[in-house]
This record gives C-alpha cells, sequence and structure tokens, in this order.
C-alpha cells in the first residue's frame, strides 16, 4: 500500500488518497470494551465492524463528496473525536482484513485486490506476558477468523498477489494500472 499511495499526485495529476478499515470499528458497548482490555474481544470478526457507516462513507466518496473519516484509538479500544476529513479523489486506496467481506462495500470498487499475504506468527516481545497475549490473540481470534471469514474473499478479487507487499513485480503492476 506504501508504494501505491507514496505520492499524493501520480503521473496523471490524479488526487489519491487511503483510508484504512481499521478506522471503522464499532463503537464498543461497556462489556466488550472490558474484553477488548483483557484480549479477549475478536476485533478480526465481520461484526467488529461499522459496516453502515463505512459503506455511507465509501458511497459519499464515490459521489464526490468531502467527508470526515473517524479516528480509532487501539489503546482505548474506542473511537477520538478527531476526524480525518477527506477531499474528493480520483483514486481511493480501500485496505482492511475484511474489506471483500460485505457485498454492498464489496461492490462499490473498481478493482479488487487480495494480498496473499499471511503468514504464521513470527513477532517478537519484550517479556513472557506479552508474548503470552499475542499468542492468545493469534491463536484464539486472528488465525481462525483469517481462515473462516478474510480467506473466502479471496475468491472477489480481480487480482490476487501472491506473497502480498514483497512482489514487487505485482506492485509496480497495479501502480502502472492506476
Amino acid at each position: 500500500m506504501k508504494l501505491l499511495r507514496q505520492n499524493e499526485v501520480d503521473r496523471w495529476q490524479r488526487k489519491l488518497v487511503t483510508l484504512s478499515q481499521d478506522c471503522f470499528y464499532k463503537v464498543l458497548t461497556t462489556e466488550q470494551k472490558a474484553r477488548a482490555l483483557k484480549g479477549q474481544y475478536n476485533f478480526n470478526h465481520p461484526d467488529a465492524f461499522d459496516n453502515d457507516l463505512l459503506h455511507k462513507i465509501l458511497k459519499n466518496i464515490v459521489e464526490g463528496k468531502t467527508v470526515k473519516v473517524p479516528t480509532y484509538d487501539f489503546v482505548t479500544h474506542s473511537r477520538l473525536p478527531e476526524t480525518t476529513v477527506v477531499y474528493p479523489a480520483d483514486v481511493v486506496l480501500f485496505e482492511g482484513i475484511l474489506v471483500f467481506y460485505t457485498q454492498e462495500i464489496r461492490d462499490m470498487f473498481h478493482l479488487c485486490l487480495f494480498l496473499d499475504c499471511f503468514e504464521e506468527f513470527s513477532g517478537t516481545c519484550t517479556g513472557r506476558r506479552d508474548l503470552e497475549q499475542i499468542l492468545i490473540q493469534y491463536i484464539n481470534f486472528v488465525k481462525p477468523a483469517f481462515e473462516e471469514f478474510c480467506l473466502q474473499t479471496k475468491k472477489y478479487a480481480d487480482v490476487i498477489i501472491p506473497r502480498g507487499v514483497h512482489n514487487m513485480v505485482a506492485i509496480n503492476l497495479i501502480v502502472q494500472h492506476i
């Protein structure tokens, strides 16, 4: 994504913006927030996203309107009052783990790319507790959600990019296409 968005204006002077599905996590209830703070809430499930708001904002962008995109705080697991103003653009790059999951949203895209880059857990942590927490999250939420929800959306992609961001040939072809 970084290579695709590194220039705000490409060689044809088109305006480009990027959005992340991470901005559209739902506002959590008190109970959900308590579970999230303990690492027991599944942020990798389709129900974790506010798809109504996401659809509304994408629709407005497609219609050439200026929008305010929410800001999500991963430390407090809440939406911040601050928003990001997104102006009309010729190209909108929208990235996220489940962007193709909902048909209503998927149908808004002109080109669907699936970066096939899910790799086994390979993180480093600074303490046993951190590593333990990350492994619990991975085993209980990340890997099962990838297999159940994300992987099945691969069939909706126009282009599947093996090796994800490490496949510079494919990335450069996409950059030229855009």
